[in-house]
């Protein structure tokens, strides 16, 4: 039987073990995973763009299980009062083949990001990093915010979006946290100043430069989240060239990442080498370090793992008849239950 895991099981999931107990346990199984990096068969994801966004399959195994992620990036479907991202998920067995997971990822993948995000900034931001400018207040912004604040201790969150209103509701999901300042700017730059930590999370399929190297100031760690595909950055070039760059999967990075920017021979680092401690994260107090995230496949494994784990210890799910359940599995057109009628010609 393969169990189904809708959005609200997703929900119901976080409000019964707090979501920054969740993301906890999601930063520990991503760690686990990357660490054992070697292990697993991997692949740059399969893209379909289209001039509206972009579909992909995101798949990967290890010797036990297999997974993949359908999803999709489409910047303008708010007008059609649709999610920029919807994504889905399968778990299944490697010995047999059968799946034994499908779940929403919609959700899941904005929890993950953020998750991904504090584990490898544990890393590269400096210990003592306080402030996170927050540009591109979006989907993704309150999980990237609260991830941030409950595993990092970020205190203070200066946000800017070019869309007002975005703002506005990221304030009013956020302003009831404690321990946390708001403070809404009016550009990029402004946004910028004095923080430790930038975060950038725009959705345009655009070759964009949310941050120029004007910007920057000594010891900053930039989480780049928004740039996720063929000609879509948020990162100028001059940022990349002063920074020590880490991503996560080389050969996807390399298409899809602020990156692409770069000639091929532009030195970056996998981000499972600093974590095994294989290569150094940040070296000094004043380096300028980025992350160049795309999202990677694992991250969507090891988010699969734990919401399995999680649904069967809370009884959440639904049991689905995916595939036939046959006395005789040799015998899949008695399924149809047509066995001794004529068929027409």
């Amino acid at each position: 039987m393969t169990t189904l895991l809708t959005t609200a099981d997703v929900a119901r999931i976080v409000q019964r073990v707090g979501l920054p107990d969740l993301l906890r346990r999601l930063v520990g199984h991503l760690e686990a995973d990357y660490l054992r990096w070697a292990e697993f068969d991997k692949t740059p994801r399969v893209a379909a763009h289209s001039p509206d966004g972009v579909i992909e399959l995101m798949p990967i195994a290890d010797a036990r299980l297999y997974s993949f992620k359908y999803v999709n990036g489409h910047p303008s479907n708010h007008r059609l009062g649709l999610p920029t991202v919807m994504a889905f998920g399968v778990l299944a067995d490697v010995a047999s083949g059968a799946p034994l997971l499908l779940s929403e990822l919609t959700l899941t993948t904005a929890m993950r990001t953020a998750a991904t995000s504090v584990m490898v900034a544990r890393c590269l931001a400096r210990p003592d990093s306080r402030v996170m400018a927050l540009i591109g207040n979006g989907a993704q912004s309150e999980f990237q915010a609260l991830a941030f604040h409950h595993l990092l201790g970020i205190r203070e969150l200066r946000l800017f979006d070019i869309d007002p209103a975005a703002t506005a509701r990221l304030v009013a999901h956020l302003r009831a946290t404690p321990g946390l300042a708001l403070t809404v700017c009016a550009s990029a730059a402004e946004a910028v100043r004095g923080a430790d930590i930038v975060t950038t999370a725009t959705a345009d399929k655009r070759n964009a430069t949310i941050l120029t190297p004007d910007l920057l100031a000594p010891g900053m760690h930039i989480n780049g989240v928004g740039g996720d595909c063929p000609g879509k950055t948020e990162l100028h070039p001059g940022v990349l060239q002063r920074a020590r760059v880490i991503v996560e999967y080389e050969p996807q990075s390399r298409l899809e990442g602020d990156v692409q920017q770069m000639p091929a021979d532009f030195p970056v680092t996998e981000f499972w080498r600093v974590l095994a401690g294989q290569a150094p994260g940040r070296e000094s107090r004043e380096q300028l370090t980025v992350f160049d995230s795309v999202g990677f496949a694992l991250e969507d494994f090891s988010a699969l793992r734990l919401l399995r784990e999680l649904s069967q210890q809370l009884g959440l799910g639904t049991e689905l008849d995916l595939i036939p359940r046959m006395a005789d599995p040799k015998d899949l057109f008695g399924q149809l239950g047509l066995s001794g009628q004529r068929q027409a010609a």
